[in-house]
């Protein structure tokens, strides 16, 4: 009995969790939901236990941090993909997300100790995110993915950007706002000019349905859902900032990767 249930709950772990990993057969309910509980509890846990007793704030110096962290771990992913680095777990979603922690969590609080925050930190996230995209450089195959992301996102900042000048929100949501703007751009030119297929099962739906402009006014309306709700249910601000840094790097990761890897030509 105890042999047939370690072999069903190995069976399950291998087709909801490991499988996907190697297959890039995408995500399922089950594996979204305990992605999400990680991230969500690895970030309190984190704030709480680390952050706080080291002072440090999530300010933009924290944002600017993450962002090249978020760059080199998304990016790597995207060499993964593209065979030029080893498919590995901790290179792989969501492994990759740890390595990065990892990487990044032992030098901030060094960084700290030291009274240099966030000297340390910027400068060893530059040497990562400057590493990763030399390797990507030199394998790229062509540049044009990219252009049409960056006109994409350019036109979609621009609304956003003059709704903020008119009423302004927090500034650090603001650049959530943005990375996720960067990200449906991405996946935009990926599903409707490339021909790749969106890996999150809810939003599959709805592009098989809508297409891949749906994205625009679906992840628009999440976004005004989470702030108002973020406003209305965290009223510590420090830990309010926490969570949009979790709604950035959210956004960020991806729209670091998915042009990463349009222009390393990685099939969809």
């Amino acid at each position: 009995m105890l042999e047939s249930l370690a072999h069903r709950l190995a069976e399950f772990f291998y087709i909801y969790f490991w499988e996907p990993m190697f297959t890039r057969s995408g995500y399922n309910p089950i594996n979204t939901l305990v992605y999400a509980l990680m991230l969500g509890f690895g970030a309190i846990y984190t704030y709480r236990y680390v952050l706080k007793p080291l002072r440090i704030r999530i300010d933009e110096n924290m944002f600017i941090a993450v962002t090249l962290m978020v760059i080199f771990g998304a990016t790597v992913r995207a060499l993964v993909d593209g065979g030029i680095l080893p498919k590995h777990p901790l290179l792989l979603t969501p492994g990759i997300f740890f390595t990065t922690f990892l990487i990044m969590l032992p030098v901030i609080v060094i960084d700290a100790k030291l009274k240099l925050y966030p000297r340390l930190t910027f400068a060893w996230g530059l040497i990562l995110a400057i590493w990763a995209n030399y390797l990507l450089v030199t394998h790229a195959r062509s540049w044009e993915p990219y252009k049409l992301t960056l006109l994409h996102t350019v036109v979609s900042w621009i609304p956003v950007l003059l709704y903020y000048r008119w009423r302004p929100f927090d500034r650090l949501y603001l650049y959530a706002v943005l990375a996720h703007y960067f990200d449906v751009a991405s996946t935009v030119v990926a599903i409707h000019y490339y021909g790749y297929r969106e890996v999150h099962w809810l939003e599959n739906i709805l592009v098989q349905h809508f297409g891949a402009y749906i994205y625009y006014p679906w992840i628009t309306l999440i976004l005004i859902v989470v702030y108002y709700g973020l406003q209305k249910l965290v009223t510590d601000e420090e830990e309010r900032h926490l969570w949009y840094l979790m709604v950035y790097v959210l956004g960020l990761g991806p729209a670091i990767r998915d042009p990463a890897q349009l222009v390393l030509q990685i099939g969809g």
